[in-house]
């Protein structure tokens, strides 16, 4: 009998370990599992809530201000209008501009006023004074009161040239000039509009979709809209890379630096632009956002920014219903020089006076 009971005691001693390894373990496994689980969905988690410094929704709730400008030096008269160099602060930098102003008998509620967005130049060569001043001329002739700006880090501007494509910066420092232009005592400030060219076009439309201040916009050869466009054409400068040499100044909070950026750059087909990230920083995405007119200029021959970009954006504008002009033509390269310019520029006038 003591031997029956000797054996049945160390059966049920077995089988009771046995029971608690494998009770051991499944709870064990549950909590890993548990815990790659919470990690997963942590970094899914992060990955949604993570708000780019170049998206649409990123822009639209900050809070963009400048006071008037600043004259920083008096230049000789245009003709029938004064012509000043200017500074206005975009986040704290000081950033100059070529401010022209016309003399001729103010309006009621003051003059029409164009915020003058330039194409790239390398930031360490751009002048105030020197470039793209011919286009001002025609504009400031015409009526309009305008402001070519330099851009952070351009020229004697403050901050880093952190370019449009992948970063802010540029399009906050456009808005600020808008909100600085609104308080000049010359200007009008619900009829201001922009101007932009080539990689402005990419500014000008982020900033039309940001601000409903800016009551039209036009865009001569300009360039990057979806991001998938430009894994398609890619662009013949050098704005969308990183800068050869380090800046002086801190590093931008608003650069997009995603390893999604450097994918695209490296390897486009690879990217899925429909994702959260690439609908959220592109501009074709949300266009429902785009409330005021906008006109397209861009040459057949432009061997800088294919004339692609021009037409991929008409048909998402045509899509939208939105309120657009576009205008292409045979020759004039990427600035659409003589005899084409003549004829961009009479249009431009003419967008701009029968929108602001």
């Amino acid at each position: 009998m003591k031997r029956y009971l000797s054996i049945l005691l160390i059966l049920i001693l077995v089988v009771g370990a046995v029971f608690a390894v494998r009770f051991y373990q499944p709870s064990n496994s549950s909590e890993i599992k548990n815990t790659l689980i919470t990690t997963e969905s942590t970094s899914q988690q992060e990955s949604k809530d993570y708000i780019s410094p170049i998206s649409i929704d990123y822009l639209r709730n900050l809070t963009i201000d400048s006071d008037a400008p600043v004259i920083e030096e008096v230049l000789p008269n245009g003709g029938n209008y004064k012509k000043y160099v200017a500074s206005y602060l975009s986040e704290g930098y000081k950033i100059f501009g070529l401010l022209a102003v016309p003399e001729t008998e103010m309006p009621e509620g003051g003059f029409p006023a164009i915020v003058f967005n330039h194409g790239y130049i390398p930031p360490t060569l751009y002048k105030t004074t020197e470039n793209y001043v011919s286009y001002v001329d025609v504009l400031a002739r015409n009526g309009f009161v305008v402001f070519k700006i330099d851009y952070r880090g351009n020229g004697e501007s403050e901050g880093d040239p952190s370019g449009s494509y992948f970063s802010s910066d540029y399009a906050i420092d456009a808005i600020s000039a808008l909100r600085s232009l609104q308080k000049h005592e010359s200007v009008s400030p619900s009829r201001i509009g922009f101007w932009g060219h080539s990689m402005a076009g990419n500014l000008v439309l982020r900033s039309m979709l940001v601000s409903s201040d800016i009551k039209a916009g036009v865009i001569w050869a300009g360039a990057v809209y979806s991001y998938e466009d430009f894994g398609k054409y890619s662009i013949s400068d050098n704005s969308y890379r990183p800068p050869s040499q380090p800046s002086t100044s801190p590093p931008s909070k608003n650069r997009e630096t995603s390893p999604e950026i450097q994918k695209m750059r490296s390897d486009p087909d690879s990217v899925d632009f429909n994702s959260n990230f690439w609908t959220s920083i592109s501009l074709t995405e949300n266009i429902n956002y785009l409330g005021h007119p906008i006109q397209l200029h861009h040459a057949v021959d432009d061997a800088v920014v294919n004339i692609g970009y021009s037409r991929d954006l008409v048909e998402v504008l045509k899509g939208a219903n939105k309120d657009y002009e576009f205008y292409e033509y045979t020759g004039g390269g990427h600035n659409i020089t003589s005899p084409h310019f003549d004829t961009a520029m009479q249009r431009t006038i003419q967008f701009f006076k029968a929108n602001l």
